[in-house]
Formats: structure tokens, C-alpha cells, sequence
């Protein structure tokens, strides 16, 4: 997908409600939601089994979004899949808002771990995996990782005990939209060869167009890549997809003092009906 492409509705009305938190809170990661909710509409939409009205139902899928920052497009998926109400997302980053700067498993329904410190949630997956392969159930562990992320040790520590143990319900999905914080993932810690890396981590790999629907549906509904091998989907992407004077500018990592001019910007850019 280039950076022109349209988007279609789904993804236009998941990326105004991020608008909708940002005109509350203002301020948000708005680059990394926009990069990452692409794949988290599809996991939400076609793949995770989950009963909103029972979030530790024991027979459900683990999603942990180890990139806690982006958590403005969780919310958004949260809320449209019936976790909390959408009025909750007007409060976000508010004193005595459940919806933080980043998730909180102890306040927000369907947040797995509480997640922000990057090069965690891996880890916690890993355990999760383990231990439903242990009580051998079908639930799967997915695990949303940023690019930057991975240059924490932890993360490859991980990485190796699950290849060790040949954890086929376990995946691995990487929002490689290839900037962080202050520069490129090339400047900062060059993660090439990327492929390369997961695969000799015991890892059965697979490159993705994380904003393209229908590539990510087909992989995701087609795990485990391999039975006898966690997987790793490197999905590449955007940040700031959707909205062309934010994509790849890294003045909206993070956006504070958000001005309601930049918030019609925002929504003009996207498209689609006013009422997300």
C-alpha cells in the first residue's frame, strides 16, 4: 500500500475515533495508532476470539499490544467491540480516566498486560503461550511489537525460548513502519536483516503489507505458518498512515498541544462520515 492509497470506511471510522481520544486528551502517539490499527482491526474483526461481556473468559485469544504507546487505536477497537463504552474514549488521559497514555490490564477490559515499557510484552506472551499448551487449550497469543521496540535485549530472550519450545500458538506481529522516536530504525539500530533474524530464532516468518486487509486477513487466518514453529509476521507499514502531513514526520510520534485546527486536519485527511 503507498502512502496515496484510500483507505476504505472500516479503516477511515477506526481512525477518527483515534482523532475523537486525541481532540479530548490533546495529545497521543498518533503516528504509531495510525501505523498499527490496520492490523489490529483484522485480528479484532476476523481472528481473536473474545466475549466482551466475559474478558477472562479462559477459552479466549491473548492480544498484547507490547507497543503500549499506540494504545489509542486498542481503545478505539475496545470500545467499537463492546469492551467499555465509546463515551469512555472522550476521557482519555483525563485523572479519572481508565484510558491512560498507555493500557492498563488492572482498568480497561480486554487489555491483556499492562504494557509501555517496550521490550516486554513478548515475554509475558511467551508465558501465556507456554502455559496454554500446558492446559492444552486451542487459544492463541499474539504479541504487537514495534520496530524500535526490538532493539531491546528482552525481546530476542524471548524470541529464543520460544523457539526453543516450538510454540505454534504463539505469533510474533511486528509494526515495522521503520521510524521511532527521534529517527529511523536505519539510524538509530539497523534491524536488517529482519527476516533473517526471526527465522534463525527458530521463527517461521512472513513479510506483510500491514495496511493492505485482505493480505493480512489471509495470513492471519492461516496460523500457524508452520506446526512445529512460533511465527513472526513483519508487517510493513506507515506511521501516521492515513493522514499524508503525518506519515513518516516525526512531529507526530507524539503530538502534544494539539490545536483544533490540527484535529480538522486530521479528519479531513482520513475521509469518510463525520460520525465515528
Amino acid at each position: 500500500m503507498t502512502a496515496t492509497q484510500t483507505l476504505d470506511a472500516r479503516s477511515q471510522q477506526l481512525r477518527r475515533l483515534v482523532v475523537r481520544m486525541l481532540k479530548g486528551a490533546r495529545r497521543g502517539h498518533v503516528g504509531s495508532a495510525f501505523s498499527v490499527i490496520d492490523i489490529l482491526r483484522v485480528l479484532y474483526d476476523d481472528v481473536l476470539r473474545f466475549d466482551p461481556a466475559n474478558p477472562k473468559w479462559t477459552g479466549r485469544d491473548r492480544c498484547i499490544l507490547s507497543k503500549g504507546h499506540g494504545c489509542l487505536a486498542l481503545y478505539a477497537l475496545l470500545a467499537d467491540k463492546g469492551f467499555f463504552p465509546h463515551s469512555e474514549l472522550d476521557s482519555v488521559c483525563a485523572a479519572d480516566s481508565i484510558l491512560g497514555g498507555h493500557p492498563d490490564a488492572n482498568k480497561v477490559a480486554g487489555v491483556e498486560a499492562s504494557t509501555g515499557a517496550l521490550g516486554h510484552g513478548l515475554s509475558i506472551g511467551l508465558g501465556m503461550a507456554l502455559h496454554l499448551r500446558i492446559a492444552r487449550s486451542d487459544s492463541k497469543v499474539f504479541v504487537i511489537l514495534g520496530d524500535g521496540e526490538c532493539n531491546e535485549g528482552s525481546v530476542w530472550e524471548a524470541a529464543m525460548c520460544a523457539g526453543k519450545h516450538r510454540l505454534a500458538n504463539f505469533t510474533a506481529i511486528v509494526d515495522y513502519n521503520k521510524h521511532q522516536a527521534y529517527g529511523s530504525t536505519r539510524e538509530v539500530q539497523d534491524l536488517e536483516p529482519f527476516t533473517d533474524k526471526w527465522q534463525a530464532f527458530g521463527f517461521a516468518v512472513r513479510e506483510v503489507d500491514g495496511h493492505n486487509i485482505d493480505e493480512l486477513r489471509s495470513v492471519f487466518t492461516s496460523l500457524p505458518l508452520d506446526s512445529s514453529k512460533p511465527t513472526a509476521i513483519i508487517a510493513h507499514t506507515i506511521k501516521g498512515k492515513g493522514a499524508p502531513f503525518a506519515e513518516n514526520n516525526m512531529k507526530w510520534h507524539h503530538k502534544n498541544k494539539v490545536t483544533d485546527q490540527e484535529v480538522e486536519n486530521l479528519l479531513t485527511a482520513i475521509g469518510g462520515s463525520n460520525n465515528a
